[in-house]
């Protein structure tokens, strides 16, 4: 009896981590919280148990972090380093709380008694709650409008809830739709230009009759005959359009340089000037024929003259009619002899 009660007694020490093989020591990390921490919580490295926390309480110096958490780990794991990070963690959603001690990216020496952990805070479910506050405001509120969109539209009201209760609007998609399967009766038995157009082969045959000649014109343009195919196959209108380049260009370089009438045209000031002139003589000679000065401007601008060149012209006419019909009376001659 004796001895199963030494037995159980070791395993239940080693089952709670209270003893091991290993050699025990004690490291404290600072919280802002506990989040329900109490002592006796399991110490876990990796996941790995280590020990259990011995204590915890309020430091009141310590502002920041005023919870002090003191833990009694073994050392046999070989990997508690002293720049490890600690942190609270739950196990599952409503789990206990622990100390979970995380070595992945340590590099220092390994921990000894009395050592301070680094401590990193971990969202528990009320900071997910507390940060997804807004978010659940906002959703509450888009529901709201939502809700609100949904009653106005299943009464009726707006464009959207006419599209579903208005049965005005339904019958006229349904003739809408009766129209449209009459047409497309129509269409299919051939009738109306787009029935001709879809059942009739008649356009398809002018259709290959058009591309038929289409294709005669362009093998008259390569072979050269017709007006068209000169144009495209003759050399000598190449050869005739640039002789006229050339030609051209030598008129303007005969121009530029004062060559020719157009070349001194152009350079000549003198011949310019003499010009300027005399367009501002007959400027002012239109001018005085406009306003009526002088014999031209009178003959010009005078009904007088036209007048009397009317009557003129048709006492001539008179006079030669005249004569046409009695020439005797006009043409007699007389002679006399002394």
């Amino acid at each position: 009896m004796l001895f199963a009660v030494i037995v159980l007694g070791v395993l239940i020490f080693l089952i709670s981590g209270d003893m091991g093989f290993g050699q025990k020591i004690v490291v404290r990390s600072y919280f802002d919280n506990a989040n329900g921490l109490r002592v006796g919580a399991p110490v876990r490295l990796h996941g790995v148990g280590i020990g259990n926390v011995v204590g915890v309480r309020v430091d009141a110096s310590k502002k920041a972090t005023p919870v002090e958490i003191s833990m009694k780990v073994s050392t046999n794991s070989g990997d508690l380093r002293k720049d490890s990070a600690a942190m609270l963690s739950t196990a599952g959603v409503l789990g206990e709380t622990f100390v979970d001690i995380d070595s992945s990216k340590a590099s220092g020496p390994m921990a000894r008694d009395g050592d301070v952990l680094q401590a990193i805070d971990k969202p528990d479910i009320q900071d997910v709650v507390a940060s997804t506050q807004s978010t659940l405001v906002n959703l509450q509120s888009l529901l709201n409008r939502v809700d609100r969109i949904l009653t106005f539209v299943e009464s009726g009201n707006g464009s959207f809830g006419k599209l579903i209760y208005d049965d005005g609007l339904y019958n006229r998609l349904n003739s809408s739709v009766s129209e449209l399967q009459t047409l497309m009766a129509a269409i299919s038995q051939g009738k109306g230009s787009i029935g001709k157009l879809v059942v009739s082969d008649e356009l398809y045959q002018k259709a290959n009759l058009t591309i038929d000649n289409i294709n005669k014109i362009v093998d008259q343009v390569n072979t050269g005959q017709g007006t068209m195919g000169k144009l495209v196959k003759d050399p000598a209108l190449y050869d005739n359009a640039n002789r006229t380049i050339l030609e051209a260009h030598q008129l303007l370089n005969n121009v530029n340089a004062g060559k020719g009438a157009l070349g001194k045209l152009s350079k000549d000031e003198a011949f310019a000037r003499k010009l300027d002139d005399t367009i501002t003589k007959l400027n002012t000679l239109a001018d005085k024929l406009n306003s009526g000065q002088g014999s031209a401007a009178r003959f010009i601008n005078d009904p007088a003259l036209y007048n009397n060149s009317d009557r003129l012209l048709v006492e001539t006419r008179d006079l030669i009619k005249a004569v046409r019909e009695n020439p005797k009376k006009y043409l007699t001659i007389k002679l006399k002899f002394f």
